[in-house]
């Protein structure tokens, strides 16, 4: 897997480039100004970075930049729950309008900047010019070695938040003894005056209806007499009228067939009306006038009413407001129960504790190790007998990162004694650490690009043609890009592409063109000894190319 392919259109001073990349070791150089960088700051946006306007160029509506990356197979489950087409190789695509505003594509399907990054980080390894500006920031040390020895601070993070969420829970309930009390008490009052009313669910409506019927039971009694009377008269009342019909229909049926289906219509009437006789004769029984009854519903609606009005609210909800009540006391019981939240914070600390116990442990193992790696690398870079060492230290007292310090100590000379970096290393000194802990971390990634953007700066001599020999060890195994000014780096490239500024009447724009044979050995004679080459620069790059060349073959 490797970086193929970065399309650039109205990027910075960049109008329009195609650019297709190789693998193994590649330098970009080129004048200073000629945006040596900017090809790293397009890599950057296609994979995430923040976006900004001035990314496009000046009189431009947007940048338009592409990055073609080898399919990577690995990530195949992760394209498929994101739901993106998988073709055979992967096409990041990244726009940026002149308010700021961006959009992005993975294989043309709209993607946000965080799946871009979540990419970027499995595919390409950049590595800055100011990079040992971060040897001094303790978050940065500690990630380093983190990173390093492949540990996650996940799990860490996540007791963390644990045990100071019950610690916050503890303190509040402390500090609020006095107004939970108020509270409860307040709640408990008004729970139990509820409580004598004992409202049940579907209570109000059934005591209305009750009301309603025993405040009209006299209407009620006479409307059911009344119906009662009108069927059963012998003579006139509709159940004798019905009887007659009936009769004389059946009568007849031997002479006209049709009246036999109109008989059996009014025996079915006939026999609905006894049924209604019957309980109208039942409900007559068994009601009468209850004026108790109704003066004890009377009461009862009273006091749903007047608990109704008191906490202003409808009668029918007051059972709903009882249990609410009784849920919120319940849980301010829970927050006054110092004993349980002192237990659950002694837990959640005893989780915290265990996780970032296990946690030192692999940093103090892994620690020697990166140690031993880096001065090895030191040794090379002009700083023989240094020796660099990775401190860990127990903290104060715990924090999110866990329970150690870590910071970096280095001996530029030997038989001195290795002190904090940023107190003895100068800026050279820093420069040339921070390449070998790069070259080092790169070694143990897994992205399959790295990029180096001039962090040999501050080097140079020897020192720098060793830079050149490890970053094509590096490009032995991944693709290796290096933004460079040195022109012993550039020596031992694989491939070189030079970066060169043109102004027209459009404006400045910047170009990459590839370079080889003669044209090589004129730019990297430009970088040994200014814009015009001598005689002696173009011999002495030919030689340190020839050089680089025969040490490869061996």
């Amino acid at each position: 897997m490797a970086l193929k392919r970065i399309t650039l259109r109205d990027f910075v001073i960049v109008q329009e480039l195609a650019l297709d990349l190789q693998t193994g070791f590649t330098v970009l150089t080129g004048e200073t100004g000629a945006g040596k960088s900017i090809l790293v700051d397009a890599l950057q946006l296609a994979l995430g970075a923040r976006a900004d306007a001035g990314s496009v160029r000046e009189g431009a509506t947007h940048a338009d930049v592409c990055a073609e990356f080898d399919y990577p197979g690995h990530l195949q489950p992760w394209f498929e729950e994101a739901g993106i087409e998988i073709n055979e190789a992967l096409l990041l695509r990244r726009t940026v309008d002149t308010q700021g505003k961006s959009r992005a594509w993975i294989n043309g399907t709209p993607a946000t900047a965080t799946q871009l990054r979540h990419l970027g980080d499995q595919l390409l390894d950049i590595h800055g010019q100011h990079a040992w500006q971060s040897l001094t920031r303790p978050d940065s040390v500690r990630g380093l070695l983190d990173a390093y020895a492949g540990i996650s601070l996940q799990d860490l993070t996540a007791s963390w938040t644990k045990w100071r969420a019950d610690q916050k829970m503890l303190e509040e309930a402390r500090a609020a003894q006095s107004s939970l009390q108020q509270e409860r008490e307040r709640l408990q009052w008004q729970i139990a005056e509820i409580s004598k009313l004992a409202p049940a669910e579907d209570e109000w409506a059934e005591l209305e209806a009750q009301h309603k019927r025993l405040s009209h039971a006299q209407t009620l009694l006479e409307a059911a007499q009344g119906a009662l009377t009108a069927l059963e008269v012998e003579e006139s009342g509709a159940h004798s009228r019905l009887t007659r019909a009936a009769s004389l229909l059946h009568g007849q049926e031997q002479l006209e067939p049709a009246f036999s289906e109109l008989a059996d219509i009014l025996s079915s009437s006939l026999a609905q009306t006894s049924d209604v006789i019957r309980s109208l004769q039942a409900y007559l029984r068994h009601t009468e006038l209850d004026p108790d009854r109704l003066a004890d519903i009377d009461m009862r609606l009273s006091q749903w009413m007047t608990l109704a009005r008191r906490y202003k609210r409808q009668p029918a909800e007051l059972p709903a407001l009882l249990q609410a009540w009784k849920a919120e006391l319940q849980q301010l019981d829970a927050v006054a129960d110092l004993a349980s939240l002192e237990a659950a914070q002694a837990s959640s600390a005893k989780a915290y504790q265990m996780v970032a116990r296990a946690i030192s442990l692999r940093r103090t193992k892994a620690a020697p190790k990166l140690s031993a790696a880096i001065t090895q690398a030191m040794q090379g870079l002009g700083m023989t007998g240094g020796i660099f060492e990775v401190s860990v230290t127990r903290t104060s007292e715990a924090a999110l990162h866990g329970l150690d310090d870590i910071a970096f100590l280095v001996a530029g000379h030997p038989g001195m004694t290795p002190r904090h970096i940023g107190k003895v290393a100068s800026g050279g000194e820093l420069s040339r650490i921070s390449l070998a802990i790069s070259v080092t971390t790169s070694e143990l990634g897994t992205a399959p690009t790295l990029v180096f953007d001039e962090v040999d700066s501050g080097v140079g001599g020897a020192v720098a043609e060793t830079v050149g020999r490890l970053m094509r060890q590096l490009g032995r195994d991944r693709q290796v890009l290096a933004v460079t000014h040195l022109p012993q780096v550039a020596a031992y490239a694989d491939h070189h592409l030079m970066v060169s500024k043109r102004r027209n009447s459009a404006g400045t724009t910047s170009t990459v063109t590839p370079v080889l044979g003669e044209h090589r050995v004129g730019e990297v004679a430009r970088m040994l000894g200014g814009e015009r080459p001598t005689g002696t620069s173009l011999a002495h790059a030919s030689e340190m190319l020839s050089l680089a060349n025969t040490q490869q073959k061996g």
